[in-house]
């Protein structure tokens, strides 16, 4: 095969004449639990039409995973393998490609190219609508398929078309192309709605067959198949949002919603390259938190405030364009969906909510309005002040029992929760330390309201700032009050 130009992804990190010296036909190993392959399927089961995304993917990585679909794919139920290029500008993208899928693999390969960037989201959706098997496997360009992994999902699919299944993931490694198992996991994410693995429900551990089906909040979003009428009724993937980010969670909050489930499958195994560099746009975060907010404003009911926490934005004239909802919004109503808390206390129990908040945000002092209580470093115990730049280590967020934690929202309750500013009484800087493990109620309580001091329960010293020695800056501490006022920068309004 030729050489790719510089412009695709793996060229930059050395990978793609090590792609080109693997066998496309390659084989891997295969990670099924041993009683997955004791299983026999049905024999009538539904075609599936496999949809791979690229943007200026390296031609042999696409063409791996072709063939390995195929290889792996019983003929009789892959009815096509449809390729959605994303408006790349490779040119080995263009005829090369073509000329190999349909002389290797004549009426088999569809190519479906957007006329301008779109994003995966959009480009899922056009692959999609091309597609005419009764199954729709989504997957990235850059997989490859292990032994028997169709035929389980296809037969769960067959007895519930409700049920959307995610294979489960191993990853290839970017710099060697080894295969790494991973550990049969959910999909969560944080307020922020980035997705993360998380542990199995205790229902899974306790049942104790490793090849049973993982339910799942979400998806990490590399891997679905779904029933292509279903998932048409469903709304699809979002069309208003933009690049990706965001729209896995949808999904996954809405199937569960809306009459469906979302389950990880340990006996059906897709191997995927996890790419350090992304080829979409560069600022990943800013499409991630706008359409973050969509799902927030359409599924999330009353913990929609917990993603305006997580990204430290109001929640009101935040100045961030999340488009027109009015047809997802439409589409919940017309399913007649269940609400977020039956999902949180159904799907999700494991997920840490924070209805208590009144404040949250930056935490300012009148004598310093340009520092910041931070964090600092963990291992310090010990919060700073700071220059204000409103990342996370910053996040500020007073409660209704009188707590002031700092730093990010925690997620899942297996993962430490926010840490909060403490007086133990010795030290004349307030401590940052894990809430839930403090016994004394009274050094983690502070009576505040906004534009007031911060008084604690316990000492009756107030966190305040003073002028370092020298005069050219200041320090935060506690001390006996003089009257400095405190303001966290956004509030949370009843009903919000």
């Amino acid at each position: 095969m030729s050489k790719l130009k510089p412009k695709t992804w793996e060229r930059s990190m050395g990978t793609t004449l090590l792609s080109q010296k693997i066998s496309l036909d390659r084989s891997l190993p295969d990670f099924r639990p041993s009683k997955c392959k004791e299983l026999s399927y049905r024999k009538d089961l539904p075609q599936i039409s496999l949809i791979f995304i690229f943007v200026n993917e390296a031609l042999s990585v696409i063409l791996r995973s072709v063939h390995s679909a195929v290889n792996h794919t019983p003929a009789h139920l892959l009815k096509e393998i449809i390729l959605v290029d994303d408006d790349s500008d490779d040119d080995q993208l263009k005829g090369p490609l073509e000329e190999y899928v349909n002389k290797r693999y004549p009426g088999l390969v569809k190519i479906v190219r957007n006329k301008k960037r779109e994003g995966l989201i959009r480009a899922r959706i056009e692959g999609w609508k091309a597609a005419t098997g009764e199954v729709t496997g989504f997957f990235d360009a850059h997989v490859e398929f292990t032994p028997s992994w169709a035929e389980p999902v296809l037969s769960i699919i067959k007895e519930n078309q409700k049920r959307i299944i995610l294979p489960s993931i191993d990853n290839i490694k970017q710099d060697t192309f080894e295969l790494v198992r991973y550990e049969d996991s959910g999909h969560g994410y944080t307020w922020e709605l980035w997705c993360m693995y998380i542990s199995p429900p205790k229902e899974w551990w306790d049942a104790g067959n490793v090849s049973a089906l993982i339910s799942t909040p979400a998806m990490i979003g590399c891997s679905f198949v779904v029933n292509r009428k279903f998932f048409g009724e469903i709304g699809l993937l979002d069309p208003g949002m933009d690049v990706y980010g965001g729209e896995n969670i949808e999904l996954g909050i809405k199937v569960w919603l809306c009459g469906g489930s979302m389950e990880v499958l340990p006996c059906s195994r897709v191997a995927h390259i996890e790419r350090r560099k992304k080829p979409y746009h560069n600022n990943i975060g800013y499409f991630t938190k706008r359409n973050s907010l969509r799902v927030a404003e359409v599924w999330m009911d009353d913990y929609k405030s917990h993603v305006y926490m997580a990204w430290n934005i109001p929640m009101e004239d935040h100045g961030i364009d999340i488009g027109d909802i009015s047809q997802r919004v439409a589409l919940r109503k017309s399913m007649n969906c269940k609400s977020f808390q039956w999902y949180l206390d159904n799907v999700y129990p494991e997920m840490r909510t924070y209805n208590n908040t009144l404040f949250y945000g930056e935490l300012r002092n009148n004598k310093a309005s340009n520092l910041c209580i931070d964090q600092g470093e963990k291992e310090n115990h010990t919060a700073v002040l700071y220059p204000c730049h409103g990342e996370t280590p910053q996040l500020a967020r007073y409660t209704k029992e009188g707590f002031l934690y700092l730093g990010s929202l925690g997620s899942t309750k297996l993962i430490e929760d926010t840490r909060c500013i403490v007086d133990d009484k010795n030290s004349s800087f307030p401590q940052h330390l894990n809430c839930e493990e403090l016994t004394n109620i009274h050094q983690k309580s502070w009576h505040f309201f906004q534009n007031d001091s911060i008084v604690n329960v316990d000492t009756g010293r107030c966190l305040e700032v003073i002028p370092t020695k020298g005069g050219f800056g200041f320090e935060h501490l506690l001390q006996s009050c003089t009257g400095q006022k405190w303001n966290i920068k956004h509030s949370i309004k009843q009903g919000q």
